[in-house]
């Protein structure tokens, strides 16, 4: 940390730091942060588990990543949830607690439909479910990260962070260690048993329960207000939301229209011998990725070039966050973003496969929960605790660089577990290192982004932030699959590790580089 200028950041006292722990919305937010871990899991290694037993191949359930792309692009519908007020929920509640419960609820309806779904059968339902999950944890996310922010002052900023990893490691630890020890309980039967998976998903959407009394307990935070001068009438939300939902209906329907053609291209691609199978794939989908993407933009401008809504609606909304973070931070914003989109990189690619990794090394789905979820990610909270502590004590740039670091080095004893076999204190000894240091990194990394925000675009622009941080590791990410059936576990997780000195280049060059003022 000595590439980082000495006098970034001020630092407090140990006892400064420790005494924070106890202000009650500091608290609050570790059962917030419950709320938003539950989620996560069931589209990711939990589901890959489940997608695995019943023998989906493996680039199969690398590509079910993307049914988390909703996270990647929900600073697209984050203003919605900024400005548009629910029906009566709304008058009640106030706009972020009547957005919380009906993200909660959208959440617990998507997980009952995952479980009724089949993957044997179904695969196509059960990925539907997948993306409805997805969607609706992104939107919860959108409202607790609003939320977190204009709860408490910068200074909490560091601790609210701390309690919010603590609070969605042990969600994680529910739907992770809690829902595989479910499954493992309930099969009874040799080989699969899609009851147990079931059974387990219906059990997840009883826990997210808690997200829902919570929601109940805390108080509407006081935040600033922009004034509109275009959403201020029911008519002109009703306009507004009527615009997203047929934009957001052109993605998905020029998306899904073009999977026949994407299938031929495919086959033509790499049956003539141009391209390899995995490239020619990966080019597909990403120029289906465009064209839904170009097909929503069109929709919109369409909209607006009929006069549906007035373009200074769309600039109000969606341009004028943008140009805050832009004014504020002047040539500074592109390195920033920059750091944001590659900070998780490493861990998230290496993420995907994980799960993957430990059934083709042998170890039993009960082994797993207990020790990469349950101890796993206990390790997790403690980190997240201690980047909370470190990130109060000598500032988040710090903390940020370290826990980049840490993430790159734990990479590779991964590589060094798939040379040692399926034994389970070297699981747990790889486990403690890797999620200890994803802890930190985690506290250290979401202080950071709530220290970029301005109040008074709070969801829209950390919408947007940790959408960034998300979109180009999660894309990357769906190819992991393919490239461990190429070069192999080993290389795979050197790949991955190697790729981690890209953000710690990045922190050098934004930490130096905010010291001067802002052209």
């Amino acid at each position: 940390m000595t590439l980082l200028p000495d006098n970034i950041e001020k630092t407090r006292t140990w006892g400064e730091a420790l005494s924070a722990f106890f202000h009650p919305r500091v608290i609050a937010m570790l059962f917030l942060g419950f709320s938003a871990g539950v989620p996560i899991l069931l589209i990711f290694s939990t589901l890959s588990v489940w997608l695995r037993e019943a023998d989906v191949e493996r680039a199969t359930i690398g590509f079910f990543s993307w049914a988390a792309l909703g996270y990647g692009f929900k600073f697209v519908w984050a203003p919605l949830v900024d400005k548009l007020p629910l029906p009566f929920l709304g008058r009640v509640m106030g706009q972020r607690r009547s957005w919380l419960l009906f993200s909660q609820v959208a959440i617990m309806t998507a997980l009952c439909f995952m479980a009724v779904s089949e993957p044997t059968t179904g695969l196509q339902a059960l990925a539907i479910g997948a993306v409805m999950l997805g969607f609706s944890s992104a939107t919860q996310d959108i409202v607790i990260d609003a939320y977190r922010i204009e709860a408490a002052e910068k200074e909490l900023q560091g601790l609210m962070s701390a309690t919010y990893i603590a609070g969605y490691r042990i969600g994680m630890i529910v739907a992770g260690a809690g829902a595989l020890e479910l499954a493992g309980i309930l099969d009874v039967v040799d080989g699969y048993d899609k009851f147990a998976w079931q059974t387990t998903y219906f059990a997840m959407a009883a826990v997210m329960v808690v997200g829902v009394i919570t929601t109940f307990i805390i108080n509407e935070p006081i935040r600033k207000e922009v004034k509109s001068a275009y959403l201020n009438t029911i008519n002109d939300y009703a306009r507004f939301l009527g615009v997203f939902v047929l934009a957001a209906s052109a993605f998905v329907g020029i998306f899904f229209a073009s999977s026949g053609w994407a299938g031929e291209a495919k086959l033509s691609l790499s049956g003539d011998g141009l391209l390899n199978k995995q490239l020619a794939g990966f080019i597909v989908e990403a120029v289906r990725l465009c064209i839904g993407v170009a097909a929503a933009t069109a929709t919109a401008w369409a909209m607006i070039a009929i006069n549906f809504i007035p373009k200074k609606m769309i600039t109000e909304t969606y341009l004028a966050p943008f140009t805050d973070f832009f004014v504020r931070y002047g040539r500074v914003a592109l390195l920033i973003i920059a750091l944001i989109s590659t900070y998780r990189i490493a861990d998230v690619v290496m993420g995907v496969m994980a799960n993957v990794f430990y059934v083709d090394l042998g170890y039993e789905k009960q082994e797993i929960g207990r020790i990469t979820k349950l101890f796993g990610l206990t390790m997790t909270i403690a980190g997240g605790f201690l980047g909370g502590l470190l990130t109060v004590r000598y500032g988040v740039m710090r903390i940020l660089f370290l826990g980049a670091v840490l993430a790159a080095i734990t990479n590779i004893l991964f590589a060094l577990l798939a040379g040692i076999g399926p034994d389970l204190w070297a699981l747990a000894g790889v486990i403690s290192a890797d999620n200890l240091s994803a802890g930190i990194a985690s506290a250290a990394f979401v202080a950071y982004l709530s220290s970029l925000t301005s109040t008074s675009f709070t969801a829209t622009q950390y919408a947007l932030f940790s959408s960034i941080m998300v979109l180009l590791p999660k894309l990357i990410a769906g190819y992991s699959g393919m490239m461990v059936e190429n070069i192999g576990y080993v290389s795979f997780f050197i790949a991955t590790a190697a790729i981690g000195a890209i953000p710690l280049a990045l922190i050098v060059l934004v930490a130096r580089t905010q010291r001067k003022p802002a052209l």
